[in-house]
């Protein structure tokens, strides 16, 4: 016979695999827009707009740290 807490415990369990795969799914997007932001500032360096072409390299840093902190907060729940 299955205890009461039972569901309690499987629901906990599907809410934890839904939010470690939300979170994955964050991860992923952060580190492709710093590899996009990264392989444009090459580009654009590269084809003779060396201005530009830094100005966006020092996106890559700024979207990796927002990442890092949006991702590191506390969760309630």
């Amino acid at each position: 016979m299955a205890s009461p807490s039972t569901p309690t415990t499987e629901a906990a369990a599907r809410r934890d695999a839904a939010l470690q795969s939300d979170v994955a799914t964050a991860k992923l997007i952060f580190f492709v827009a710093a590899f996009l932001s990264l392989f444009v500032s090459v580009y654009l360096f590269f084809t003779g707009q060396r201005t530009e072409g830094v100005f966006v390299g020092l996106w890559v840093p700024s979207i990796l740290s927002a990442g890092t902190l949006l991702l590191s907060r506390p969760r309630n729940g």
